[in-house]
């Protein structure tokens, strides 16, 4: 059997990604600079808000990111990597958008929903690679 591939399609994704994480981190940032809050929320919802958008983002990202590098070096299809990446990203955007706004908001779950796809989908396949793989 051929050593396995490099993740690159896994890496593009990972890298999108972090500037995602860096953009919604410089948002929280600029709050707490604005409202001169160093720790914690200093009790402003836009704040509170803004940190749960970041951690959210890495809560859901890392564990999604993991899965496509194993994903990739298991060979997966392109396709299914460059989907379940793109879902990754749209649904964290659509996500930060939605939990952004002070009421309530469908993108939020949308965002969600969109990421639990890109989950189930890459671990169901990282399983039946180590099927696929521990039974030849």
């Amino acid at each position: 059997m051929n050593p396995a591939p490099m993740p690159a399609i896994a890496a593009f994704y990972a890298g999108l990604t972090g500037l995602l994480l860096i953009v919604l981190a410089l948002r929280v940032s600029a709050r707490r600079m604005r409202l001169k809050v160093s720790l914690g929320d200093g009790g402003d919802e836009s704040l509170r808000r803004a940190i749960r958008v970041h951690a959210n983002a890495v809560e859901w990202a890392l564990p999604i990111l993991l899965l496509l590098v194993l994903a990739e070096l298991n060979r997966a299809p392109p396709l299914l990597l460059h989907g379940c990446g793109i879902v990754l990203l749209i649904g964290r955007v659509v996500h930060a958008l939605g939990h952004s706004r002070a009421s309530k908001s469908s993108g939020r779950f949308v965002g969600i929903g969109l990421n639990s796809i890109a989950l189930i989908v890459l671990a169901v396949w990282d399983i039946l690679a180590f099927v696929r793989l521990t039974l030849v």
